[in-house]
């Protein structure tokens, strides 16, 4: 049987539609941007107003190591879950229940009366949302061609923190209002209802693998001849070794705790109010945000001009980065905000860097199919226990040796361990992303080598 040239068009081919190019894929991309803006504007509000949930409800520190440990815990469990059900059913409507109409447990969240109330409806409400960032991670890969998947990965996480960073200060003005915080968790959570009903009636599913270059043009159940999730496919990510040194390197990521500690360091340790402390998460915002742009082109033009060395470069120095604006930034005393405002703007950059590098990196070792299964590794677990740890233990440590301690281990000397730790990627990347090229070209072959 001879094979067919990309040109003609077998059974199983859609004609006229260009490669690697989805249609309204930004127009997509903006739908999945607003149900990952409220998953972070939820935890962002209870990391800001915590001073005035610590006082309403009575409790210390450690209750926010306790709330973010138990909302990171339980989206381990749930997110491959959510995996599993997007799987079997549709992600469109995994992804308008689980991280839209959930938000009803944000709004129950807000009559809470104390902190046990408040850990349990905080801890049910995350346990939905952690379906985001697996499967909307997943439907970029789906909406976007690897050239450009790092400016697209940059755009959403940008503009996330960026409004997220306008609501922080907006969210701290609550601390004028009677119990506040109880109207910020009303507000967000119908807001979240919302959008999981504009989810439902405007988001179209692009199909696995209609953004890859072999792929593009062969129509969608072609496309998903291979999206079966079994056990033995899910097990077999364990073998990608450049995923495995990826979900090391999150568990070494300590800059995950700027976000939930950040306001409560500068309130604690150098006695700011908590309206003025707030203002920091604006110039936070708006670095992470310049920080996931400049990321997603550097990744895109680094796998262009080095693709086995480029993207790892670019993510190894964003960690050192990291660690020489967090030294200065949190090790010494500064008296004014604005000093401080710099440094969390730099720290946003730096931190920023890194969705709009490791995300594309993780969608170029993986196959369409298995993505969502590698991103619940990666973020859902991973990202989650780390995060959880690191949480918990500065909760309490603080409480013994201070938060200024806590961010010089965690946030400097941790950080500078895992960008060591990445010299490790150099050697397995390159291999990883032939191998999944050639994947994808052999199931190209297979598609139009079919009998008519």
């Amino acid at each position: 049987m001879t094979e067919l040239s990309k040109d003609a068009a077998p059974p199983g081919m859609v004609t006229g539609q260009t490669p690697a190019q989805v249609r309204g894929r930004y127009r997509q991309l903006s739908l999945l941007g607003g149900t990952m803006l409220v998953d972070n504007t939820e935890a962002g509000l209870v990391n800001s107003l915590f001073p005035l949930i610590r006082q309403s409800l009575g409790v210390s520190l450690g209750a926010l190591g306790i709330l973010t440990a138990a909302s990171k815990i339980v989206g381990a469990f749930t997110g491959p879950f959510w995996v599993w059900a997007a799987q079997r059913w549709s992600r469109k409507s995994v992804l308008s229940v689980a991280t839209g109409l959930w938000g009803v447990w944000g709004v129950a969240a807000g009559f809470s009366q104390n902190f046990t109330q408040l850990i349990i409806l905080y801890t049910i409400l995350a346990a939905g949302y952690a379906a985001a960032n697996p499967i909307i991670t997943e439907i970029i890969g789906d909406l976007f061609g690897s050239s450009s998947r790092g400016r697209a990965v940059g755009i959403l996480y940008g503009t996330i923190s960026l409004v997220s960073a306008v609501i922080g200060p907006l969210s701290g003005q609550l601390a004028d209002v009677d119990e506040g915080w109880h109207w910020g968790l009303w507000g967000i959570g119908t807001f979240n209802i919302l959008l999981g009903l504009a989810l439902l009636i405007w988001f179209r599913d692009p199909g696995r693998g209609a953004a890859e270059e072999q792929l593009a043009d062969l129509d969608q159940a072609t496309r998903e001849a291979h999206s079966e999730l079994t056990w033995a496919k899910a097990f077999s990510l364990l073998k990608i070794r450049s995923l495995v040194i990826l979900i090391v390197s999150r568990l070494l990521s300590g800059h995950l705790l700027v976000v939930t500690f950040g306001v409560v360091f500068l309130v604690d340790v150098h006695g700011f109010s908590t309206q003025k402390a707030t203002l920091v998460t604006l110039p936070f915002g708006v670095g992470y945000f310049l920080g996931t742009l400049l990321g997603g082109v550097a990744a895109d033009w680094a796998s262009r001009r080095s693709p086995r060395f480029g993207p790892v470069a670019v993510l190894q120095t964003a960690q050192f980065a990291f660690a020489v604006f967090a030294f200065f930034g949190s090790q010494f005393h500064y008296d004014s905000i604005l000093v401080y405002g710099v440094f969390f703007a730099l720290l946003g950059a730096a931190q920023g860097i890194n969705p709009s590098v490791n995300r594309p990196m993780v969608m170029a070792i993986t196959p369409p199919e298995l993505r969502a299964g590698a991103f619940a590794l990666y973020v859902s677990v991973a990202e989650a226990l780390a995060w959880a740890g690191y949480s918990l233990g500065a909760g309490f440590l603080a409480d013994t040796v201070g938060l200024q301690v806590v961010f010089l281990w965690i946030l400097v000397i941790l950080m500078v361990i895992n960008g060591l730790f990445l010299t490790l990627l150099y050697r397995p990347y390159a291999a990883d992303t032939a191998r999944v090229q050639r994947e994808l070209d052999a199931r190209r072959r297979a598609a139009l080598t079919e009998p008519r």
